[in-house]
């Protein structure tokens, strides 16, 4: 069996469609057709069902993608064991844009001065989409937000730190209460797509504000430079040494009213998912050693 094309079958499968798998991966709908029907005449049974332009596994093209992400991973761990120098090679990192704004280029700058020769291959997304590469074998690890299910035996949650929520104001607001600027404020807000975006939302409702909004972005770096411009407030996750500027202010936000506590959003998690198997898990533990240090230091 070409370990090729029974990876391209795992992408066919999580996309949905042909179509989009051949997009992911750069390659012609005709030819992921093709591979997929010899896939199919060497296994001897029909592995996917077309309706239209998308397609779904059979009950046998169930059980090969079941299995054979274990044997995709298996075959690249071998080639990656094979091919790979100790202290030589890449490693795929995913990264949310929080991080990539805040402490990950302290924690890359540690990793390097450990492992000079490694080239570090950086993904940058949402944590859904992180983890969906992770287990499709096209990252090694992913810095992102703690999810909310049960993860498979082959992939590893580590714990980093956790971002509260904090008003972001201009200077010249510093001594106002954050309540206040909330309420009477231009709010810029974050994305209620984004997992930050909820809980600043949550946390508004929880305190009765509605909001007199002005934008809504979905990224804490350019809500902070349209804040630092005077443009309004705004709620986002405290990412750290990323929102530090001259004009800029972080106040901390009061607790929810106890009679609100059911709406009081979860503090939010930054961690590394990572894949057990992974021939690069040493310099995995490397970068969580590296982003552990990182995040303790004053």
């Amino acid at each position: 069996m070409d370990i090729r094309y029974l990876s391209n079958f795992l992408r066919v499968v999580a996309a949905g469609s042909m179509s989009e798998a051949a997009r992911q991966l750069d390659l012609s709908p005709a030819a992921i057709a093709q591979q997929m029907r010899a896939l199919e005449r060497e296994l001897g049974t029909a592995l996917l069902l077309r309706q239209g332009r998308s397609v779904r596994p059979t009950a046998a093209g169930e059980r090969l993608f079941e299995r054979g992400r274990a044997l995709v991973q298996d075959a690249e761990a071998l080639r990656d064991w094979t091919i790979t120098e100790e202290n030589e090679g890449e490693l795929r990192l995913g990264t949310v844009n929080t991080a990539l704004h805040g402490f990950l280029p302290d924690i890359l700058q540690a990793f390097t001065l450990r492992h000079p020769s490694v080239k570090i291959a950086l993904r940058i997304g949402i944590t859904p989409d992180l983890y969906t590469a992770l287990v499709q074998s096209e990252l090694d690890a992913a810095l992102c937000l703690k999810l909310s299910f049960d993860l498979p035996k082959t992939v590893s949650w580590t714990p980093l730190h956790q971002e509260p929520l904090v008003v972001l104001t201009h200077k010249r607001d510093a001594r106002r209460d954050p309540l206040e600027l909330l309420r009477n404020g231009p709010l810029v807000r974050y994305d209620r797509e984004l997992a930050g975006g909820k809980l600043a939302d949550r946390y508004l409702q929880a305190h009765g504000i509605q909001p007199n909004e002005r934008f809504e972005l979905n990224s804490v770096m350019a809500i902070a430079l349209l804040v630092e411009r005077g443009l309004g407030v705004a709620l986002v996750p405290d990412i750290g040494q990323g929102l530090a500027s001259g004009d800029l202010c972080k106040l901390p936000v009061p607790p929810v009213p106890r009679q609100s506590e059911s709406l009081a959003p979860p503090p939010r998690e930054l961690g590394i998912l990572w894949r057990n198997r992974s021939p690069r898990v040493r310099w995995v533990r490397t970068l969580m050693q590296c982003a552990q240090d990182v995040l303790a230091a004053p």
